[in-house]
């Protein structure tokens, strides 16, 4: 294969897409993943054949019992320091930066198979923010995965943020010029920026006059997901009550880990079996925390925090929602509610308008200059944070992008313009 084109990747917390610009100048998604061109961030090292599997796949393999190690979410652990520790998978020692390196380099090897020829030169999305109010560690997020993209295989590596990419996939569509406020809420991050799009404008190559400002915060839909468990869920494992001294609750550690993507696996170490006595031992309520063991010891960690997430999703439709999670000695039986969800979530969207707000405020416009407001990202479907941040912007027109291929577009859109488009 020879190199033609440069190619855009937006490796997200939760899906990652690649993409190129066509000869007729029209962005392309590849298919990662069967027709597929949405891969889930997901990697699982398999116990019983050697074999490495991502995406669904990964999942698949995972639920059917298949004895293994599941990882998701590796974006979220970019700048922090968890990248300075190891974790043991099939005998091996593993630098987390190994283990997102193998899926980018998967990423790269499916969609050059799509497109028929090799890519040496990528544009990477990434959120305004790795890490919130630390310059430092976003500057080592950035450069953490432009080592890891360097080491698959990519000779040229340059970053776009990720409502930016959207904004340029948006204009594609506009008739006329509009202030746009573009909402990218994705697993790990919600992202915005004001710019101005137009016929025009597209066709300039230098677009910094036209972004007004750009903002973020480090809340997503994983986060979501991890505080409607920690208020439904993990109450039935025993979060939240008291140990056996009444002056005190019960320490809260396991739990905290269980209902984080990116945590669980910690919960496989050897040693955790030992505090799982002391804490079963510990508690007022050990019928509970034997429940807790039970998830820890089948390794169900996963598929616990997917049925929370499933959840989350059906209650966009749905008022309440039946968990039932299989486990040993008896199922977990929840009913969440809508407004559970809402309850849990209310304080983190509220830091989401907040982000919202300021963006408008960096940019030195008013809610009410803004034309049109571009919706991306999988959080974006959640109808309560969708409302609260349009909500803010009453007087635009609500623009749905695509959920999951918005900021892959508009990033194979910017790397023609900075690489050429072969």
């Amino acid at each position: 294969m020879t190199s033609l084109r440069p190619c855009g990747i937006d490796f997200g917390t939760s899906n990652s897409t690649a993409s190129l610009l066509q000869g007729d100048g029209t962005a392309r998604l590849l298919p990662l993943e069967g027709d597929s061109v949405v891969l889930p961030s997901t990697i699982f090292f398999s116990f019983e054949d050697s074999h490495v599997r991502f995406g669904r796949d990964a999942v698949a393999t995972y639920v059917e019992g298949i004895e293994g190690r599941l990882m998701r979410a590796l974006k979220s652990v970019l700048g922090s320091s968890t990248m300075a520790e190891k974790t043991t998978i099939r005998a091996q020692r593993w630098t987390f930066g190994e283990i997102i390196g193998l899926y980018l380099s998967q990423v790269k090897h499916r969609a050059e198979q799509a497109a028929g020829h090799a890519f040496e030169e990528v544009v990477l999305g990434r959120p305004v923010r790795f890490v919130d109010e630390n310059d430092e560690a976003d500057r080592r997020a950035e450069a953490e995965l432009e080592a890891i993209a360097r080491k698959a295989g990519f000779s040229s590596v340059a970053f776009q943020f990720e409502p930016i990419a959207a904004a340029l996939d948006y204009e594609r569509a506009v008739t006329r010029e509009e202030l746009a406020v573009i909402v990218d809420l994705g697993g790990g991050t919600s992202d915005f920026a004001v710019v101005r799009v137009s016929p025009e404008r597209r066709a300039k190559t230098d677009r910094r006059e036209d972004i007004l400002a750009s903002t973020g915060i480090h809340i997503g839909g994983t986060d979501f997901d991890r505080l409607l468990s920690l208020a439904r869920v993990m109450p039935e494992l025993g979060y939240g009550t008291r140990s056996r001294d009444p002056r005190r609750d019960l320490p809260n550690w396991a739990y905290f880990e269980l209902a984080t993507w990116h945590r669980i696996n910690f919960l496989y170490a050897p040693q955790i079996d030992t505090r799982l006595k002391e804490l079963r031992q510990d508690a007022a309520r050990p019928e509970l925390v034997e429940r807790l063991m039970a998830v820890v010891s089948e390794r169900q960690g996963h598929a616990l925090a997917g049925a929370v997430e499933a959840a989350k999703i059906a209650l966009s439709h749905e008022e309440l929602h039946r968990l039932a999670f299989p486990l040993r000695g008896g199922a977990l039986d929840v009913d969440v509610s809508r407004a559970d969800l809402i309850g849990a979530i209310g304080q983190a969207v509220a830091g989401v308008e907040g982000a919202l707000s300021a963006c408008l405020a960096d940019a030195g416009v008013a809610a009410g200059d803004i034309s049109s407001v571009f919706l991306t990202g999988g959080s974006a479907s959640v109808p309560f944070v969708r409302q609260r941040l349009t909500g803010l912007l009453p007087g635009a027109r609500v623009v749905q992008g695509d959920v999951f291929g918005s900021v892959g577009a508009g990033l194979a859109l910017d790397a023609a313009r900075k690489y050429g488009s072969g």
